[in-house]
C-alpha cells in the first residue's frame, strides 16, 4: 500500500498470501500521477535494485538496510512517518470484512478495501 504523506490510501495491491510484497511495490510506484520527494518503507524492501528505481523515478528512498547489508543513508527525521501506513491499515481493520478478510472472492475483497480507503480519505 501506498499512502500519502498524512496517511491515506493513494494506491494499493492485493498480494497472495504466501508471495512476498516488494515485488509489488515498483508496480505501485509506476501508478502514482506524480514524483514523490521521499519514498519510506520499512527493511522488508531493502534491496538494492529498489532504491535504485526509486533513485531512477526522481524520488529518494529512505529505507533502513537489513542487517546483513552495508550501511545506506536512512534519515531519521524522514522515517518516523513510515508508521502511516500501519495506522492506515489499522483504521481500514476497524471494518469487520477488512479485518476477517470476509469476502471470499480477490475482487470483492479489493471493492470493499476500495470503500473502506474511500469513506478513510472523507473522513480524514
Amino acid at each position: 500500500m501506498i499512502t500519502d504523506a498524512i496517511g491515506r490510501a493513494v494506491a494499493f495491491v492485493l498480494a497472495p498470501g504466501q508471495a512476498h510484497e516488494p515485488p509489488h511495490a515498483v508496480a505501485l510506484l509506476d501508478q502514482l500521477p506524480d514524483v514523490p520527494g521521499w519514498v519510506v518503507a520499512d527493511r522488508g524492501y531493502s534491496s538494492h535494485g529498489f532504491r535504485e528505481h526509486i533513485w531512477n523515478l526522481g524520488a529518494r528512498p529512505a529505507i533502513p538496510p537489513k542487517r546483513n547489508e552495508t550501511p545506506v543513508a536512512c534519515p531519521d527525521w524522514i522515517y518516523t512517518h513510515r508508521n502511516q501506513v500501519e495506522r492506515l491499515w489499522a483504521r481500514l481493520k476497524e471494518w469487520r470484512a477488512v479485518a476477517t478478510h470476509y469476502e471470499r472472492t480477490a475482487n470483492s475483497f479489493m471493492g470493499v478495501l476500495c470503500m473502506a480507503a474511500a469513506i478513510d480519505w472523507i473522513k480524514g
